[in-house]
């Protein structure tokens, strides 16, 4: 058995009950669903589903303040789609190039 550890967090009462019976209608408990969660997380390393703020959503004056940050992220995400894809040896070749870069660098400087 692995090393566990005990996460807490805050949760809306309605919130908790309701996806609650959502999962133990799928078979399975809320801590189990989280675990789930949090697997796919670490295997997509990210949101393992899509971030998105539909057109039409009206922003409540208590989500205005993340307004900035969802419009720095969608920049962000137009920017990134239009990159090409990499294979892992092309990102690790770009790795050890900045690596090599910053080494010439601090040799030059000191």
């Amino acid at each position: 058995m692995s090393d566990q550890v005990l996460i807490q967090f805050r949760a809306d009462r309605k919130l908790k009950q309701d996806v609650t019976e959502l999962y133990e209608s799928l078979g399975m408990d809320l801590p189990t669903a989280l675990r789930m969660f949090m697997s796919m997380s670490r295997m997509k390393r990210g949101i393992p589903f899509e971030v998105t703020v539909p057109e039409n959503a009206e922003i409540t004056p208590q989500e205005d303040g993340r307004t900035e940050f969802r419009e720095a992220f969608e920049r962000l995400r137009a920017d990134a789609a239009d990159l090409p894809e990499m294979t892992l040896d092309e990102i690790n070749a770009e790795i050890a190039a900045a690596r090599a870069e910053r080494k010439n660098r601090k040799e030059q400087q000191g």
